[in-house]
């Protein structure tokens, strides 16, 4: 369970900036949980693993997102056993932070920072609950052979894997951050080849390979889409994972035939949309409402203008603290100053069985 006793802090020293933070906070993240646990928690299986990925934007660059984020952050990545972050900058500072609130039983590693051509200095983590999940040793990155070079290169933002295993499931994350630009060809060559290197792996290794990240990819049936569904993985549908709910750029897919057997039971997956319950408002009404009981006990939704006139003072005097001029139009920036507190991507995550043991009981019939 995500840590909450910094709150205490924020009452005992309170911020001259920021009236009643730790009140403000609590609320959200009351509000937060309950969305959580109806999108995620609810009808989770007792013998199962969530694995989650989120390209949290430029994580951290620049100025410092405010504390409250960073409770909400980590109180998403908490619902999940293990998740895979793409965008971590150099300083590792701010990781370490998030892992500090997810708690004790929570470890990371990360990435060297990617200084290839289209690398943007970038690194990528992956954050486990270790009472969930093993981490077997194994953590490198993927080099295409010589003969699978996209235009003489490598994969710009080199795909970082490590192997893990949860009850009797051993499997390999391999995350992705795929190029962006205007050369389709290329983001899907990329896909191609690194999908192409699990699979032969999967053949040869008694574990399931499971590609995830930000894969670029603008549109459901275009051809960066194309060579992931083509790449022998099993691919579900996410949806569009930006938050104008046009590009489906973060994916998932696994290995469901090799060595391994049999051992990819996907139960469910996802998207989860924060802004319903931080930050937002969410461009469409949330269908899951809040009662009045849930009102009493904290939890709270508060209109564009609540939002809107809660941030503005708070953000302009940090800005002015940083040598920044504050935003020209307030209501017109707000959007992108959340996706720097946030993201601009909603994390996506999916639901495994890893209980094969009645499976295995069956040998010995």
């Amino acid at each position: 369970m995500a840590f909450y006793h910094t709150l205490k802090n924020y009452k005992k020293y309170p911020d001259p900036d920021y009236p009643n933070k730790e009140s403000w906070i609590s609320s959200r993240l009351l509000t937060l949980r309950h969305d959580l646990y109806n999108d995620i928690k609810k009808n989770r299986q007792p013998n199962s693993l969530i694995i989650g990925s989120w390209n949290i934007r430029a994580f951290d660059n620049g100025i410092l997102r405010m504390d409250e984020s960073y409770h909400y952050i980590a109180e998403i990545i908490d619902h999940f056993d293990i998740c895979a972050i793409q965008e971590v900058k150099n300083d590792l500072e701010p990781l370490r932070r998030l892992v500090k609130l997810l708690g004790p039983s929570w470890d990371f590693f990360v990435s060297d920072v990617s200084i290839h051509k289209g690398g943007n200095n970038e690194r990528m983590a992956f954050v486990y609950n270790t009472n969930k999940v093993l981490f077997r040793n194994l953590i490198g990155e993927i080099v295409l052979p010589k003969e699978t070079l996209i235009a003489g290169e490598q994969v710009a933002r080199s795909p970082f894997f490590a192997s893990f295993q949860a009850g009797w499931f051993k499997f390999s994350l391999c995350s992705a951050h795929i190029i962006y630009g205007n050369d389709l060809e290329m983001r899907a060559a990329e896909i191609k080849s690194i999908a192409n290197i699990l699979v032969k792996r999967a053949k040869k290794e008694d574990q399931v390979h499971i590609f995830l990240g930000d894969m670029n990819i603008e549109k459901k049936d275009d051809e960066v889409m194309q060579a992931l569904k083509d790449s022998k993985l099993t691919a579900p549908d996410f949806g569009p994972t930006n938050l104008g709910g046009n590009r489906w750029f973060d994916q998932m897919a696994f290995t469901e035939k090799g060595k391994a057997g049999s051992k990819t039971r996907l139960l469910r997956h996802g998207t989860f949309d924060w802004r319903h319950s931080v930050f937002g408002p969410h461009p469409k009404e949330k269908a899951n409402k809040l009662t009045e009981k849930d009102k009493a006990d904290g939890k709270y939704r508060p209109s564009a203008v609540e939002m809107l006139n809660h941030y503005e003072k708070i953000v302009e005097k940090t800005r002015l603290k940083h040598s920044k001029k504050p935003y020209v139009n307030w209501a017109k920036s707000y959007k992108n100053w959340t996706t720097y507190e946030m993201s601009d991507h909603l994390p996506i995550w999916m639901e495994l069985e890893i209980d094969y043991s009645d499976d295995y009981l069956r040998r010995y019939l």
